[in-house]
């Protein structure tokens, strides 16, 4: 089976991806590491603070996916598990690893090259405060703000991928932003 969508140019979900990829059809996997191999590497480079332990972690969560596509009982539930998985690998790094000299925690697309000098040394000025108050966080609170505000998650799905119930997830998550919100006062 080597088709990847039902009609030209249609994109398929990722139930159905999922169910070919177990399949053995390669090709409906690529699929899936293609539609989420930038969100995953975000959600890493800023967990991490670091590039290159951040495409590390994405190359061993999409690694271990396929070889445990089988084990994944619903089809549907793809997402949220690379999601748990990468959260629960950078968590991991973060708490096994020495201090480092070489945090990077510019990994995220930069600003516009079209703004104004002024306007772009702004906006570089704001994601680095912003990078250095998500540096100063909590591995967990971290983890929690980035998957509600970054990426859109539910709170009951961060309960998941965190392994904490729902209220946790928002305390965790109003004290970052509490956190964030004293940091960045003197941007607004």
């Amino acid at each position: 089976m080597t088709t990847t969508s039902a009609e030209p140019g249609t994109p398929l979900d990722d139930a159905t991806l999922v169910a070919r990829a177990r399949d053995g059809d390669v090709r409906a996997y690529e699929q899936l590491v293609l539609r989420y191999q930038g969100p995953m590497f975000r959600l890493a480079a800023k967990l991490l603070g670091h590039r290159g332990d951040a495409e590390d972690v994405v190359q061993e969560v999409f690694l271990n996916a396929w070889r445990k596509l089988g084990q994944l009982g619903e089809d549907a539930a793809f997402a949220g598990w690379l999601y748990r998985a990468t959260t629960n690998r950078c968590l991991n790094a973060i708490r096994s690893r020495r201090p480092r000299a070489d945090v990077d925690l510019d990994t995220a697309e930069s600003p516009r090259a079209d703004l104004q000098p002024e306007r772009a040394a702004q906006v570089n000025g704001q994601l680095a405060a912003l990078n250095a108050a998500l540096a100063e966080l909590t591995p967990e609170q971290r983890a929690c703000w980035l998957l509600r505000e970054v990426h859109g998650r539910s709170y009951e799905e961060i309960g998941e991928v965190v392994g904490a119930n729902a209220t946790a997830v928002r305390g965790r998550i109003a004290r970052a932003r509490a956190q964030l919100a004293e940091v960045m006062k003197p941007w607004r």
